[in-house]
C-alpha cells in the first residue's frame, strides 16, 4: 500500500471512543492518520484533548470566512503543534485561501492546505437548489483551480471526480472522502467509491470513517488491507 495515505474520520465527541479509535488504528499494520470535524474540536474536551495529543492529525474545520477571520481563526491554532493538515473551503475566494496558505506556513512549515471543493454529501440537484448552475464536475474542476491558483497543498473532492482533477493537476494532492468498503450503506454520502476505486482514480489518499468505525475496529482494518490487496 505504498503511497497511499488513510485517515480515519473521528466523528463523535466521546473522549473515551476517540481514544479507542487512535489505540486501534495505530496498532494496526497500516498508517492510519485521524481526521477531526467540527463535531469533536467544538466539543467541550476536544480541543483540550488535540492539545495533547501524541500523533499527528488533520483538523478539518473548512474555514470559511473573510480573509482577516480566516486568518484569526488559523492563528488560534498555533499550539496544536501536532496538527499537520488543515481544511479550508473554496467557497471563501483565492484571496482568503492564499491568505490562509501563508500564515498556516509562517506558523509550521509542514502544515498543509487542503482547499475543500463540493461536499460528498451533495449532487447536481443539490447544486440547483442553492443556485448553481454548473454541474458537480464543472464546478469541481473550477474551485480546483482556484486552489492550485491560490498556492494550497492540495484539494478534497469525490473520487469521482478525482480523476478529471488529476489529468489537469499532475503533483496535486487530492484527498476524497465519501468511501466505503464493499456493501456498507452510503448512509448520508451522495457520491461514494471504494478505496480501491479511489485509489485508482488516482487520489493522494482516502478518508474513512464509518466503515472503519463501526463495530470492531480491528476486523474493519482488516478488510480494508485485504479489499486493498485483492
Amino acid at each position: 500500500m505504498k503511497n497511499r495515505t488513510i485517515f480515519v474520520a473521528c466523528d463523535t465527541s466521546n473522549i473515551d471512543r476517540i481514544k479507542k479509535i487512535i489505540i486501534q488504528t495505530k496498532s494496526s499494520k497500516i498508517k492510519i492518520i485521524p481526521k477531526f470535524g467540527l463535531q469533536f474540536f467544538y466539543s467541550k474536551q476536544g480541543r483540550k484533548f488535540l492539545e495533547k495529543i501524541k500523533g499527528d492529525f488533520w483538523l478539518d474545520l473548512k474555514i470559511n470566512d473573510i480573509p482577516q477571520t480566516a486568518l484569526s481563526a488559523i492563528d488560534s491554532l498555533k499550539d496544536l503543534k501536532k496538527c499537520k493538515y488543515i481544511t479550508v473551503h473554496a467557497n471563501g475566494g483565492l484571496e482568503m485561501l492564499k491568505a490562509v496558505k501563508k500564515k498556516a506556513k509562517n506558523l509550521d512549515k509542514n502544515l498543509k492546505v487542503l482547499g475543500v471543493t463540493i461536499l460528498t454529501s451533495l449532487n447536481s440537484k443539490s447544486l440547483k437548489e442553492i443556485g448553481h448552475t454548473k454541474s458537480v464536475k464543472q464546478l469541481v474542476l473550477k474551485q480546483a483551480t482556484l486552489i492550485k491558483k491560490s498556492g494550497c497543498d492540495g484539494i478534497v473532492c469525490s473520487a469521482q471526480e478525482a480523476m478529471m482533477v488529476r489529468k489537469r493537476y499532475k503533483n496535486l494532492l487530492i484527498i476524497t472522502p465519501g468511501i466505503r468498503l464493499p456493501g456498507d450503506s452510503s448512509n448520508d454520502q451522495m457520491r461514494i467509491m471504494t478505496p480501491k476505486q479511489a485509489f485508482k482514480n488516482k487520489v493522494s489518499g482516502i478518508v474513512i470513517g464509518r466503515s472503519l468505525t463501526t463495530g470492531n475496529i480491528k476486523t474493519n482494518i482488516k478488510k480494508l488491507t485485504d479489499h486493498l490487496n485483492k
